[in-house]
């Protein structure tokens, strides 16, 4: 007896161009893969945001930075919130992320869509802005100068004196882009995959939104940077070094 349904042929199967459904089903990877798309947005993006605004308190001069940092470094249970909800998570999306790349087949060169070259700079710019942060994070909270132990009033100088590399400010450039375009593309995939946004036109819409968002993240950096590098020279304050709190 002859199926009355439709046959299938290339020119009744459309494949969608862009971010394909998070699919039921896949056991842990499902899961860990879920959990991967929520912590680059909470709490690493959250954070990031926070970051970008605290570091700009830079613009209105040393003073200001300073007081920002010693407000950030004097709250309750400061350890268990850089652990729990930066470093951790952190690590956690960088590394999985690398993960993902790894098992991922990279089709740009046969199919060069958009998407695909979404997908790409989305690998590429998550692994800079890993190794960038894990530098930033060595340099400012594990070397010289202790923030975390009254050193807050040498947060100003230690920047800016690491601006005097100029592959220092380099690095910032690349990484402060990098985190960035990774984070507002993110923030669309995100929308895209936890159904957010509904069809092509809505994801269209707040790509444009996205794109707004990393231009004025970046705009924020470079003009950040631009404080430190521009602003009278700061004088190392007498401050213990992070090696010498150690040892008491």
């Amino acid at each position: 007896m002859a199926s009355s349904a439709s046959p299938v042929t290339k020119s009744t199967v459309r494949v969608a161009r862009g971010v394909p459904a998070l699919r039921a089903g896949e056991g842990n990877s499902f899961v860990l893969r879920r959990l991967h798309s929520l912590t680059g947005i909470v709490p690493i993006g959250a954070f990031l945001l926070e970051h970008f605004i605290s570091n700009s308190e830079a613009i209105r001069g040393a003073a200001a930075y300073n007081d920002q940092v010693k407000f950030l470094t004097s709250l309750p249970f400061v350890a268990v919130l850089e652990w729990g909800f930066i470093f951790l998570p952190l690590l956690y999306h960088g590394l999985y992320g690398f993960y993902i790349w790894y098992r991922g087949e990279s089709n740009v060169g046969e199919y060069p869509w958009t998407g695909n070259w979404l997908y790409t700079a989305q690998r590429w710019t998550g692994a800079i802005a890993f190794f960038y942060i894990l530098y930033h994070t060595y340099y400012m909270r594990f070397t010289g100068v202790h923030l975390m132990s009254g050193g807050y009033n040498a947060a100003f100088w230690k920047v800016q004196h690491e601006f005097q590399n100029p592959w220092a400010v380099a690095a910032y450039v690349v990484g402060i882009t990098a985190a960035s375009w990774h984070f507002a593309y993110g923030v669309w995939l995100f929308a895209a995959k936890w159904g957010i946004t509904v069809g092509e036109r809505a994801r269209k819409r707040f790509g444009y939104l996205c794109l707004a968002l990393a231009v004025l993240l970046v705009a924020i950096g470079l003009v950040t940077i631009r404080a430190f590098i521009t602003a009278p020279p700061e004088r190392a304050p007498a401050v213990v070094h992070y090696e010498t709190t150690q040892l008491r």
